[in-house]
C-alpha cells in the first residue's frame, strides 16, 4: 500500500500527521496548566468562589488534553525506531539524552503531582493543592524546554563532533542552549499561552452569545482577552528576533519564507504580501509587496542585503510554496489576534465588552485560530529545515531506515489515520461537549435571575473534582462580592 509514493515521502507524511495531532494537546495543556495555577492563586488571595468554580471547570478540559498528549507523544516516539532508525543511530547520542531528561525531570514531576491536582480537593490543604497545581504547570514548561532544546538542536546543531559517521557530544551546554533555542522556546511558550487563552476566550464568547452574563462567563472572557493581548504583543517582538536568528543560521529557510530568489546587491528587498513561488523556473509567477520593507525588517537598513534562494543548490532548498504560505497564515492570524485584543481594550473603555454581540462572534471565530497558527508555524519550521533532518549535517533521506518499504509505511499510515480519527476524534468531541456545557456555579452564587439567558440547570463536574470542599480558609457563605472585571 505505497499509495504511489516512496518510503521516504510516506514516512515524512506519517510523522507530519502524528506530530500535528500531538502538538495541539501539549500546547493546550501547557497553557491551561498555567491558567489553572493563576485561577487557584487568585482564589487563595481573594477567596472569591468564582475562581474556584472556573478552576473546577477548566481542569476537566486540561485533564483530557493532558491524557491525549501523553498517549499521542508515546506513539509518535516509536517512529524514531521504525521509520527513522538511521537518524536515531547517527544522532541518538544527542537526541536520546535530551528526551530522557524530559522524562526524568518533567514527566515524573507532572505525574507526581497530577493526582493531587485532580483528586486532592478536600484531601489536602488549599495551599498544598495550589503547590501541586503549580508543580504541574512548571512540569509542562520543563517538558517544553527539553523538547524544544532537542528540536532546536536539529535546526541549529552545535557542540558535537562526528566520529566514524556517528555524532558524538562534545559540549552539552552548547547542545542544550544552541543558537536558535532561546527564540524558539520563547516563541513556542507564547504560542501555547495563545492557544489556551483563545480557547478560554472563544468558549466564554460562545456562552455570552447564548445569553449568559454571570460572573463565571464574564471573568473567563476578561482573563482570556488579557492573556491574548499580552501574548500576541510578545509574539511580535519574539517573532522579529526569531527571524533575525533564522537569517543568520538558516538563510535558505528565511529566503523561502520571504519568497526571495535573487540576492539584492544594489537595492532593498521587498516584503512580499502575496506571491506564487515557482520552483521550476526559480521565480515568483506573481507577487505583491512593499518595496524595501523586507530589508528594513531583517537588516534594519532600507537596502540591506539578504541572500536569495538561487545562491543555494536546488537540492538544498526547501519547498518554497509551502513555507511561504504557511508562514503567512501564521503571521496573518497573529495580526488578527492582536487586533481582537486591542478591540477588546476599546470595548472595555466604552463599557461594552459584554454587550457587543458582533465582537463575541468575532471571538468565537478566533477561538480555534490559535491551533491553526500553531500548526502553520510548525509547518514553516519543519518544512523549512528540509532537505535536512539535522540542518547541514544529516539529510532527511539519510535518516530513513534502510529496511523499511513503501508498502509497510503506507499500511501503517492508513492504520494511524483510522485509529487517530477514532481515538483522538472521540477525545476532541468530548472536549467540545465540555466547552458547550460551560462553567457551572458550585461554590459561587448564580447572580443571574431565572429566565435570563439559556443557562438553566448546573451539571455535576468531572468526578476528579470534589465539590464538597468547605475549609476554614474558604467558608462557603463568605466573600460573595462580585469580581471587578
Amino acid at each position: 500500500m505505497s499509495l504511489g509514493l516512496t518510503a521516504l515521502e510516506l514516512a515524512r507524511i506519517q510523522f507530519a500527521f502524528t506530530v500535528s495531532f500531538h502538538i495541539i494537546f501539549p500546547a493546550t495543556s501547557i497553557g491551561l496548566a498555567c491558567f489553572l495555577a493563576l485561577l487557584e492563586w487568585k482564589w487563595l488571595r481573594t477567596h472569591n468562589p468564582v475562581y474556584k468554580d472556573l478552576f473546577k471547570y477548566w481542569i476537566k478540559i486540561f485533564a483530557v488534553a493532558f491524557a491525549m498528549g501523553v498517549v499521542s507523544g508515546v506513539v509518535m516516539a516509536y517512529q524514531f525506531g521504525t521509520n527513522w532508525s538511521e537518524f536515531s543511530r547517527i544522532s541518538g547520542s544527542v537526541t536520546g539524552p535530551l528526551l530522557t531528561y524530559e522524562v526524568l525531570s518533567a514527566f515524573f514531576l507532572e505525574a507526581g503531582f497530577l493526582g493531587i491536582m485532580l483528586f486532592g480537593w478536600g484531601r489536602v490543604s488549599p495551599k498544598a493543592h495550589f503547590f501541586a497545581t503549580f508543580m504541574v504547570a512548571i512540569g509542562t514548561c520543563i517538558s517544553m524546554f527539553w523538547i524544544l532544546s532537542s528540536n532546536s538542536w536539529m535546526q541549529t546543531p552545535q557542540g558535537f563532533a562526528i566520529e566514524n559517521g556517528i555524532i558524538v557530544p562534545t559540549d552539552w551546554w552548547a547542545i542544550v542552549f544552541n543558537p536558535s533555542f532561546p527564540y524558539r522556546f520563547a516563541h513556542m511558550a507564547a504560542a501555547a499561552f495563545l492557544v489556551s487563552s483563545l480557547l478560554v476566550t472563544g468558549t466564554a464568547a460562545w456562552h455570552l452569545l447564548k445569553g449568559r452574563r454571570d460572573d463565571l462567563v464574564k471573568k473567563s472572557f476578561s482573563l482570556g482577552l488579557w492573556m491574548v493581548l499580552v501574548t500576541s504583543s510578545l509574539q511580535v517582538v519574539i517573532g522579529d528576533h526569531h527571524g533575525l536568528n533564522t537569517l543568520k543560521h538558516q538563510p535558505a529557510k528565511l529566503a523561502a519564507i520571504e519568497g526571495h530568489w535573487e540576492t539584492n546587491h544594489d537595492h532593498g528587498m521587498p516584503l512580499l504580501l502575496f506571491a506564487l513561488p515557482d520552483m521550476n523556473n526559480e521565480r515568483n509567477a506573481m507577487e505583491i509587496g512593499v518595496p524595501n520593507l523586507g530589508s528594513m525588517i531583517l537588516t534594519h537598513s532600507m537596502e540591506g542585503q539578504v541572500t536569495g534562494l538561487k545562491d543555494f543548490a536546488p537540492e538544498d532548498r526547501p519547498n518554497v510554496p509551502i513555507v511561504f504560505w504557511s508562514f503567512r497564515v501564521m503571521v496573518g492570524l497573529g495580526m488578527l489576534m492582536l487586533l481582537m485584543s486591542l478591540t477588546a481594550l476599546w470595548l472595555r473603555k466604552k463599557g461594552r465588552l459584554y454587550q457587543s454581540d458582533w465582537f463575541h462572534r468575532f471571538a468565537v471565530i478566533m477561538g480555534p485560530t490559535g491551533y491553526i497558527a500553531l500548526l502553520a508555524g510548525w509547518v514553516t519550521t519543519e518544512v523549512g529545515r528540509q532537505p535536512w533532518v539535522v540542518y547541514g549535517v544529516i539529510r532527511t533521506q539519510d535518516g530513513l531506515s534502510h529496511t523499511v518499504t513503501a508498502g509497510q509505511v503506507g499500511l501503517s499510515l492508513i492504520i494511524f489515520v483510522l485509529v487517530y480519527t477514532a481515538v483522538f476524534g472521540t477525545g476532541i468531541y468530548y472536549m467540545l461537549k465540555l466547552i458547550k456545557s460551560g462553567p457551572v456555579h458550585i461554590d459561587s452564587i448564580d447572580p443571574q435571575p431565572a429566565g435570563l439567558g439559556r443557562f438553566k440547570t448546573p451539571m455535576r463536574p468531572l468526578s476528579a473534582v470534589d465539590d464538597a470542599l468547605d475549609t476554614p480558609e474558604n467558608p462557603k457563605n463568605n466573600h460573595r462580592e462580585n469580581p471587578h472585571d
